[in-house]
């Protein structure tokens, strides 16, 4: 096993746990609080699956509209625009370098939702879980590209980074610098996603700082990403159903796992302090018509 798929599985599946199981460890003398959680709000967490799967398709949709829109703006390429994917006809020799505006597209757009998250934080509780995962799908759907286009050269990133003369070496150092970038990155969204407890005593131990995570993120990671199959079928199981159950499972397993010694941002507390679930049942319901009627048929550009 090369490097890059050898680094991946390291992060992605065998850090996290073993990063949860130390914090465990190392809170096993922190004083037991003072007084018993409040009660938790399911809400919050029905809520978050709704805003995952929401941000994840309209995530998804900007990293298909850009990997189309420049190819129907090159000479001899054009392009077409499903639900779930795209293709496109003719040639033209920078058809394989613009095969990686996709995750460049939602990379940007992930940091600059990442960016509002932590200079402008909305009043709302949900529209600030609504920001926190469209930072979250940005960042956790694009990185990982560059670590598969390290030794899959049919993937997106890979395809443009071979366009490009990347040699086996540098496509692994970007690998590599995209793995620690996710760490990175969960570590950094873990404070902004504490700063959404309503009730001091939901986070004021390790443990339940691990519990709130798990509540807010890892769960709802895990049903949301059920959630987008029907946005995306028919299609290959992959691109159905593994893609965005293997987003959820990068992105939050570190947000959890590194929870314990997190501290939240001192952002003011959302107001109201409830999330609304009518907006993103509405918001869910007309992605699904647009996907699977508007753009299942396709569209072709240029």
């Amino acid at each position: 096993m090369s490097l890059a798929p050898a680094a991946f599985i390291l992060v992605a599946l065998v850090g996290p746990p073993l990063w949860a199981l130390y914090g465990l460890w190392r809170s096993r003398s922190t004083p037991p609080p003072t007084a018993p959680a409040a009660a938790w709000d399911w809400r919050l967490t029905i809520a978050s699956t709704l805003l995952f799967a929401l941000a994840f398709n309209l995530t998804f949709f900007v990293q298909e509209l850009f990997l189309v829109w420049p190819k129907a703006l090159t000479p001899g390429l054009h392009p077409v625009l499903f639900h779930n994917n795209h293709d496109w006809t003719g040639d033209n020799p920078l058809a394989e370098l613009l095969q990686g505006t996709g995750a460049l597209a939602i990379l940007i757009l992930g940091g600059l939702c990442a960016l509002l998250l932590d200079r402008r934080p909305p009043r709302s509780m949900s529209a600030r879980l609504f920001l926190f995962w469209m930072a979250f799908q940005g960042l956790f759907m694009s990185l990982p590209q560059a670590v598969v286009g390290a030794y899959e050269p049919r993937n997106d990133v890979g395809r443009a980074t071979t366009h490009l003369g990347f040699t086996p070496e540098a496509k692994t150092a970007a690998a590599l610098i995209a793995l620690a970038a996710i760490v990175a990155l969960a570590s950094w969204l873990g404070p902004r996603l504490l700063g959404l407890a309503a009730q001091p005593s939901w986070i004021d131990t390790p443990r339940r700082r691990m519990l709130f995570a798990l509540r807010t993120a890892g769960l709802p990671a895990l049903l949301g990403a059920l959630l987008v199959i029907p946005f995306r079928v028919p299609g290959h199981v992959i691109e159905a159903a593994i893609v965005p159950i293997a987003v959820a499972i990068i992105g939050s397993g570190w947000i959890l796992a590194d929870a314990w010694r997190a501290a939240p941002t001192d952002a003011p507390a959302p107001s109201p302090a409830r999330a609304t679930l009518g907006p993103p049942l509405i918001a869910l319901a007309a992605v699904l018509a647009v996907f699977q009627i508007v753009l299942r048929p396709g569209i072709t550009f240029g």
